[in-house]
């Protein structure tokens, strides 16, 4: 059972629905039994995703193997419930297409968090990451009560710099030779937002644009 509000305001929940040219997008909490589809949306996806993400220490096949799951699902799990993280789902449609993490959350003065995500390449460019990043973002600023968040991207990520504008984030500086991504130290982008910088919540202004409706 959840804790109180104080403990870790904003978990768990389901965010969404919006509706975008690939579809209906919902955010809602990992599950155990989203092993099958993690691995092998992962494994299809290795070509697409490894050239952004950290260098792990086993090859990646074996890292996402579906008995790779339960351990890391036990791990996010933990670390919700401590109020340090809210681990997502991303589907379309109904279907598992990625994962929005929001992790590191500090309250007191600060009250500020990163966030991350990914998508599946087949249905990268069609809104869906801008939809899920957008509901993350609002249900950051609104139930779990933080006041900043920040992103990371590399300068060659053309893509996913684009979604993090299309949300609202803004350039605050580049950290040199940051994070060890696919196999050597790369420079990144450093991107935030504060609570109040949009008119209204973020999803409203993707609406308001045409970007995306909401569900009926």
């Amino acid at each position: 059972m959840p804790r109180s509000w104080s403990s870790h305001p904003g978990w768990p929940a389901k965010l969404g629905p919006l509706v975008v040219p690939a579809g209906e997008v919902t955010v809602r909490p990992v599950r155990l039994r989203d092993a099958a589809v993690w691995s092998r949306t992962r494994i299809d996806n290795r070509a697409h995703l490894e050239p952004w993400e950290p260098t792990g220490e086993a090859p990646w096949d074996m890292r996402h193997a579906m008995s790779s799951w339960p351990p890391l699902f036990s791990s996010l799990k933990a670390e919700a419930r401590r109020g340090m993280m809210l681990p997502f789902a991303i589907e379309l449609n109904g279907t598992f297409v990625g994962q929005l993490t929001v992790g590191n959350i500090v309250r007191g003065a600060l009250r500020s968090a990163w966030i991350g995500y990914w998508v599946a390449k087949d249905v990268g460019g069609q809104g869906v990451a801008t939809a899920a990043l957008a509901l993350g973002v609002d249900h950051c600023f609104s139930s779990a009560g933080l006041h900043r968040l920040e992103a990371t991207v590399r300068p060659e990520n053309a893509a996913s710099q684009a979604v993090l504008r299309n949300v609202g984030f803004r350039q605050e500086g580049l950290l040199q030779r940051y994070l060890d991504v696919d196999g050597a130290w790369r420079d990144h982008i450093l991107v935030a937002m504060t609570v109040g910088e949009t008119s209204g919540t973020v999803a409203d202004v993707l609406v308001r644009s045409g970007r995306a409706a909401w569900s009926r």
